[in-house]
Order: structure tokens, then C-alpha cells, then sequence
């Protein structure tokens, strides 16, 4: 059964940093292409950074980011833990919302139930 778990959400000041873990089970995070949204109150969700899947052939890694968070935001991910992080650095009021974990398997995308982020002084 394929799970998404988000934690380390929570009140941060502005320029403070976050960092955010997905746990994952039932699949490898490896093979897969995993993301990090995010939903502001009374806007839609948006895409903040991906990581690209490794194949039997290559190594992936690579990854995108929202202009927005660009330089100060980064994704990674842990095989051993099977776990992708974010780690948010100099956050900003308008990185307040929801942020959740999603994961592009073969049958369909997956989500997490999200963890909190608030900036604010």
C-alpha cells in the first residue's frame, strides 16, 4: 500500500528555515518522480521543486524549482530512509500554506495528507 507521510511543518519567522520530510512506503522514492507542492488559503495548489526518478540505466536527480523559491529552497532524497526532504531556507510570508508531498507512480499520483507552514512574525 502506497503511503506518503509529511512532517516538520509549523510557525517560523520570516528568513527562518523549515525542513521537510516525506516519508514514503510501499515503493521505492528512487525509481520514482517525487515533488513537493504548495496550497496558500484561497489559491490553488502549485508545484514548488521535483526530483527526477534514476533508471536502470542512469542516475537522475535532477531537479526543478518554482521561480518563487528558487535559491533558497532545495529537494533531495534520502534511498536509505526512503524519504525526499525540503529544506526551506530564508522563508517568506508568501511561502504560508499547505505543503504536501506527491509521487508519480506508474497507476497514478499520490499525495500526502500535507503539513502547515506559517510565516509569520
Amino acid at each position: 500500500q502506497v503511503r506518503l507521510v509529511e512532517s516538520g511543518g509549523g510557525l517560523v519567522q520570516p528568513g527562518g528555515s523549515l525542513r521537510l520530510s516525506c516519508a514514503a512506503s510501499g515503493f521505492a522514492v528512487r525509481w520514482f518522480d517525487m515533488g513537493w507542492f504548495r496550497q496558500a488559503p484561497g489559491k490553488e495548489r502549485e508545484l514548488v521543486a521535483s526530483i527526477i526518478s534514476d533508471t536502470l540505466t542512469n542516475t537522475g536527480g535532477s531537479t526543478n524549482y518554482a521561480d518563487s523559491v528558487k535559491g533558497r529552497f532545495t529537494i533531495s532524497r534520502d534511498n536509505v530512509r526512503n524519504t525526499v526532504i525540503l529544506q526551506m531556507n530564508s522563508l517568506k510570508a508568501h511561502d504560508t500554506g499547505v505543503y504536501y508531498c506527491n509521487a508519480a507512480l506508474s497507476d497514478r499520483a499520490y499525495w500526502g495528507q500535507g503539513t502547515q507552514v506559517t510565516v509569520s512574525s
